[in-house]
């Protein structure tokens, strides 16, 4: 079913600093399941973008029938900044598709229409069945091995074949960097002001900005990890994001991490000092 999730990170665990900025939640969007699913996860870095990928959430939910977890940190849950609202019409709306065929004849997991088989909505006249067990193509439960397999290797595939319409990002002076802040969120405002600053130095320092972070950006990053001489992941948790980045470099370069989750930001200075013991 197509929902969006908002989840501000705060510190924790458990209930933690309650007005602590965090960035320790951006795994659960994935891996805090029983089962394998799919999972879209977005991480905006501004109030302006904290809206647009608001919408965007919407419209992934309603294109790819799933639900969409936007996760911005403590830091920008209580951000004031001065946005721009679009005028109506110019934001792009995507629906779900519905069904072609006669609700006597609707299946809503029917896969003769793709991996993302059209949703009836509710109330249009449709009645479909709708359960929490694996299930056959009408929504009924199923215990067939072949049934529960495809069903299950639908549900990635519909999000692993849409990688290049889900994953953004933001590539910052990286053209011709040495060393690569990969960052995300309100930290990432950190570290393009230390990557400005470094510039000033001499030093060739850029910017990586993960703003789809599930899907990881893994192709992007891979080819970043054969570019630069060094990677740094500042983030506010005890090491996260490092692991994804480590996984897709594949030891092409040294990737070392700032972990901050005392309740206090990742500032400039200490992403600008990092960059200089690398470079």
């Amino acid at each position: 079913m197509p929902c969006v999730i908002i989840n501000v990170m705060r510190g924790g665990p458990s209930t933690g600093m309650p007005t602590g900025p965090s960035q320790s939640d951006v795994m659960q969007a994935k891996w805090g399941t029983h089962g394998d699913h799919p999972a879209i996860c977005l991480v905006p870095a501004s109030v302006q973008e904290l809206f647009t990928e608001t919408v965007r959430a919407f419209n992934l939910a309603e294109k790819y029938r799933m639900p969409v977890t936007v996760m911005p940190d403590e830091i920008l849950g209580h951000m004031r900044e001065r946005i721009v609202f679009p005028e109506p019409g110019e934001l792009e709306v995507i629906n779900r598709t519905p069904p072609s065929v006669p609700p006597g004849e609707y299946k809503p997991y029917d896969t003769r229409f793709g991996d993302v088989p059209p949703l009836a909505s509710f109330g249009s006249g449709y009645r479909f069945h709708v359960t929490g067990l694996n299930k056959a193509e009408d929504g009924f439960p199923t215990t067939r091995a072949d049934l529960v397999q495809a069903e299950e290797e639908r549900q990635l595939r519909k999000v692993e074949n849409a990688v290049d319409d889900i994953v953004t990002y933001e590539e910052y002076l990286l053209d011709d960097a040495e060393v690569a802040v990969v960052a995300f969120g309100s930290i990432s405002r950190s570290a393009r002001y230390a990557v400005n600053q470094a510039r000033e130095r001499g030093i060739r320092a850029g910017l990586f900005r993960i703003i789809t972070y599930w899907p990881f950006p893994e192709r992007q990053i891979r080819d970043l990890g054969r570019r630069v001489k060094a990677i740094i992941t500042p983030e506010m948790n005890l090491g996260m994001t490092i692991h994804e980045v480590k996984r897709c470099v594949e030891g092409r370069a040294p990737v070392s991490g700032i972990f901050r989750v005392d309740g206090e930001p990742i500032n400039p200075g200490q992403i600008l000092s990092r960059i200089q013991e690398v470079r």
